[in-house]
């Protein structure tokens, strides 16, 4: 009895009427073989119109199952048929000529069939993801196509990527071992670079690898001894791409003086004796190439955020006097050009006038470091009259006008020395 009491109760059925089926439930189930034969069919009666080939994908979608057999679609449109793991088409399969690997290898082409993808995308929003994983696997299989379809592969990814049918996150595949050792992946990334930046820009370009942190990580197509700048550089200027290895370049000096300002900080909080701190600012200078304008640049940054400065415009004068006074000699080893000083005038410039509470200490500033051998004459007096900036122009000269016109008499004063001397 209590066995009875537990059943649930049997729900009412209606006999003698027929439920309508959704329409998205009436999709052909068929197994992946008959699938790639409805798509092989239908594309051997579109021939080689691409237009034609886009409308036909958007009506089978209809009745075929493309969120089940996405993978199948995408090899078929790709390498013309069903693809066996590492990239070759199984012997017994029908197979179709209408597909990428048997198009014809140049950019227009490459750009009717993105064209093709693109509507197919658009119309079926669900196969982004199943698309995103066809190309990821497609570049792990890089090695078992033939380099023709490598490049055309390699020519519609960029268009592609340009055009945001894909992220970027997609060229991680290249940094497989393998792909990397054999020299695989710069050779696709060559044609893969030049469709893309033809498309858009190299910033577009770069925009889109900043996204995805993919931006400093270029120098992994090539093996590990092999990744320098340098190399990368020579590799993809002599394939055309100079813009890229400019940008490469550009990437790592970046890097490079983002390093050098947060090891120098950590070495002045530490209070490392100059010395020290001066040998290894110019190691990395000669190391990454970075001149001594960047350099003062970066040792007047570092020195500015040691300090907690006091929010009294009366007392924040005295301490950036006592401040700068320590860490002069540091300043004066890296301002032995003209342009470094005036550099370093144009820093103090605006720092003072981005810190409201020093815009009246900027002439007692320059004058210390005067008195102090970082800045002499000539670059004070060609700031002064051409060279500043216009932040604070105004209230930055008038403070000048006395110093400056100083500067000037004893300027003539010892020319005029010199003159009797002779």
């Amino acid at each position: 009895v209590s066995f009875m009491n537990n059943q649930k109760p049997q729900k009412p059925t209606l006999s003698g009427q027929r439920f309508k089926t959704r329409k998205r439930d009436e999709k052909e189930r068929f197994d992946p073989t008959q699938f790639q034969d409805c798509i092989i069919q239908g594309l051997s009666e579109t021939g080689t119109d691409l237009e034609a080939v886009a409308k036909f994908l958007d009506a089978s979608g209809a009745k075929l199952d493309y969120r089940r057999y996405a993978e199948t679609l995408f090899d078929i449109l790709v390498a013309g048929g069903m693809l066996a793991p590492g990239g070759t088409l199984a012997d017994d399969m029908t197979r179709t000529n209408v597909c990428v690997f048997a198009a014809q290898e140049d950019l227009e082409t490459m750009q009717a069939f993105a064209q093709v993808f693109n509507k197919l995308i658009r119309r079926y929003k669900y196969l982004e993801k199943g698309f995103e994983d066809e190309v990821k696997k497609l570049l792990l299989f890089l090695k078992g196509f033939s380099e023709s379809e490598r490049n055309k592969l390699a020519m519609l990814t960029g268009i592609l990527l340009a055009n945001g049918t894909l992220n970027a996150s997609i060229l991680n595949s290249l940094y497989n071992e393998n792909l990397v050792k054999e020299g695989v992946s710069a050779a696709f990334a060559v044609k893969l670079f030049k469709s893309w930046i033809n498309e858009k820009d190299i910033n577009a370009v770069a925009v889109s690898l900043r996204k995805v942190n993919m931006d400093n990580r270029l120098m992994e197509l090539f093996p590990a001894n092999k990744q320098s700048v340098e190399h990368f550089s020579k590799y993809f200027t002599e394939a055309g791409l100079k813009e890229l290895s400019e940008y490469v370049r550009n990437q790592q000096s970046i890097g490079a003086r983002k390093e050098l300002q947060k090891e120098l900080q950590e070495q002045m909080s530490r209070g490392d004796p100059f010395k020290d701190i001066i040998l290894y600012v110019k190691e990395e200078m000669k190391k990454n190439n970075i001149s001594e304008q960047t350099v003062v640049a970066i040792i007047w940054s570092s020195v500015m955020s040691t300090v907690e400065w006091n929010k009294k415009e009366e007392l924040v004068a005295e301490q950036a006097i006592k401040h700068l006074k320590q860490y002069s000699p540091l300043l004066a080893a890296f301002t032995t050009q003209g342009q470094s000083e005036l550099t370093l005038l144009l820093k103090i410039q605006e720092y003072c006038y981005d810190n409201i509470h020093f815009m009246k200490a900027f002439q007692k500033i320059v004058v210390l470091f005067y008195k102090a051998e970082v800045l002499s004459e000539e670059p004070i007096l060609k700031w002064y009259k051409d060279a500043h900036l216009a932040k604070g122009k105004s209230v930055f000269l008038e403070q000048m006008k006395k110093f400056v016109e100083w500067l000037k008499n004893a300027e003539e004063e010892s020319e005029s020395e010199a003159e009797e001397g002779d």
